[in-house]
Protein backbone atom coordinates (compact mmCIF):
# COMPACT_ATOMS: atom_id res chain seq x y z
CA UNK A 1 0.00 0.00 0.00
CA UNK A 2 1.71 3.16 -1.17
CA UNK A 3 0.71 6.38 0.51
CA UNK A 4 3.79 8.28 -0.68
CA UNK A 5 4.90 9.10 2.86
CA UNK A 6 8.58 8.45 2.16
CA UNK A 7 10.36 9.40 -1.07
CA UNK A 8 14.04 8.90 -1.83
CA UNK A 9 15.77 11.74 -3.68
CA UNK A 10 18.31 10.72 -6.33
CA UNK A 11 20.18 13.28 -8.49
CA UNK A 12 18.12 12.51 -11.59
CA UNK A 13 14.97 10.80 -10.21
CA UNK A 14 12.59 10.30 -7.26
CA UNK A 15 11.80 6.85 -5.82
CA UNK A 16 8.88 5.69 -3.68
CA UNK A 17 10.27 3.77 -0.68
CA UNK A 18 7.06 1.76 -0.33
CA UNK A 19 6.55 0.40 -3.86
CA UNK A 20 9.84 1.23 -5.60
CA UNK A 21 8.25 3.26 -8.40
CA UNK A 22 10.68 5.77 -9.93
CA UNK A 23 10.02 8.95 -11.90
CA UNK A 24 12.33 11.63 -13.30
CA UNK A 25 12.82 14.92 -11.43
CA UNK A 26 12.10 17.02 -14.53
CA UNK A 27 8.62 15.48 -14.80
CA UNK A 28 7.73 17.25 -11.55
CA UNK A 29 8.76 20.63 -12.97
CA UNK A 30 6.67 20.12 -16.15
CA UNK A 31 3.50 19.02 -14.33
CA UNK A 32 2.18 22.45 -13.21
CA UNK A 33 2.41 23.88 -16.73
CA UNK A 34 0.35 21.20 -18.49
CA UNK A 35 -3.27 20.32 -17.78
CA UNK A 36 -3.20 16.85 -16.27
CA UNK A 37 -5.58 14.22 -17.60
CA UNK A 38 -5.94 10.99 -15.64
CA UNK A 39 -7.43 7.99 -17.46
CA UNK A 40 -8.48 4.63 -16.07
CA UNK A 41 -7.37 1.26 -17.48
CA UNK A 42 -9.96 1.52 -20.27
CA UNK A 43 -9.10 5.08 -21.30
CA UNK A 44 -12.02 6.80 -19.57
CA UNK A 45 -11.11 10.22 -18.15
CA UNK A 46 -11.40 10.38 -14.35
CA UNK A 47 -12.33 13.44 -12.29
CA UNK A 48 -12.55 14.31 -8.60
CA UNK A 49 -15.66 12.73 -7.06
CA UNK A 50 -15.85 9.73 -9.42
CA UNK A 51 -16.06 6.24 -7.98
CA UNK A 52 -13.77 3.52 -9.30
CA UNK A 53 -13.52 -0.28 -9.08
CA UNK A 54 -10.38 -2.43 -9.11
CA UNK A 55 -9.67 -4.46 -12.25
CA UNK A 56 -7.28 -6.87 -10.48
CA UNK A 57 -6.45 -8.09 -6.98
CA UNK A 58 -3.95 -5.83 -5.20
CA UNK A 59 -1.78 -7.00 -2.30
CA UNK A 60 -1.33 -4.39 0.41
CA UNK A 61 1.43 -6.12 2.29
CA UNK A 62 1.07 -8.84 4.85
CA UNK A 63 -2.09 -10.82 4.25
CA UNK A 64 -4.38 -7.92 3.26
CA UNK A 65 -5.66 -8.09 -0.35
CA UNK A 66 -8.13 -5.83 -2.12
CA UNK A 67 -10.16 -8.04 -4.44
CA UNK A 68 -11.07 -7.33 -8.06
CA UNK A 69 -14.32 -5.37 -8.25
CA UNK A 70 -13.83 -3.56 -4.91
CA UNK A 71 -15.41 -0.13 -5.25
CA UNK A 72 -14.08 3.09 -3.79
CA UNK A 73 -15.68 6.03 -2.10
CA UNK A 74 -15.49 9.22 -4.22
CA UNK A 75 -11.90 9.69 -5.38
CA UNK A 76 -9.57 12.68 -5.30
CA UNK A 77 -6.94 13.15 -8.02
CA UNK A 78 -3.52 14.06 -6.65
CA UNK A 79 -0.23 15.23 -8.13
CA UNK A 80 2.01 12.19 -7.69
CA UNK A 81 2.80 8.94 -9.46
CA UNK A 82 -0.15 7.35 -7.63
CA UNK A 83 -2.79 9.56 -9.25
CA UNK A 84 -5.78 8.55 -7.12
CA UNK A 85 -6.37 9.05 -3.40
CA UNK A 86 -9.45 7.24 -2.07
CA UNK A 87 -10.91 4.96 0.56
CA UNK A 88 -11.55 1.26 -0.02
CA UNK A 89 -12.70 -1.16 2.66
CA UNK A 90 -12.29 1.62 5.25
CA UNK A 91 -8.63 2.30 4.42
CA UNK A 92 -7.19 5.43 2.83
CA UNK A 93 -4.96 4.37 -0.06
CA UNK A 94 -3.18 5.76 -3.09
CA UNK A 95 -3.76 3.98 -6.39
CA UNK A 96 -2.37 4.13 -9.88
CA UNK A 97 -5.07 4.74 -12.48
CA UNK A 98 -3.99 1.70 -14.53
CA UNK A 99 -5.45 -0.62 -11.84
CA UNK A 100 -8.99 0.83 -11.82
CA UNK A 101 -12.01 1.42 -14.03
CA UNK A 102 -14.69 4.05 -13.61
CA UNK A 103 -17.66 2.58 -11.72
Amino acid sequence: MCEMTEVLEHPERWECVTCGHEWPREAEADAPHAARVVKDAHGTVLADGDCVALIKDLKLGGTKVLKVGTKSKPIRLVESDHEISCKMDGMAIGLKACFVKKA
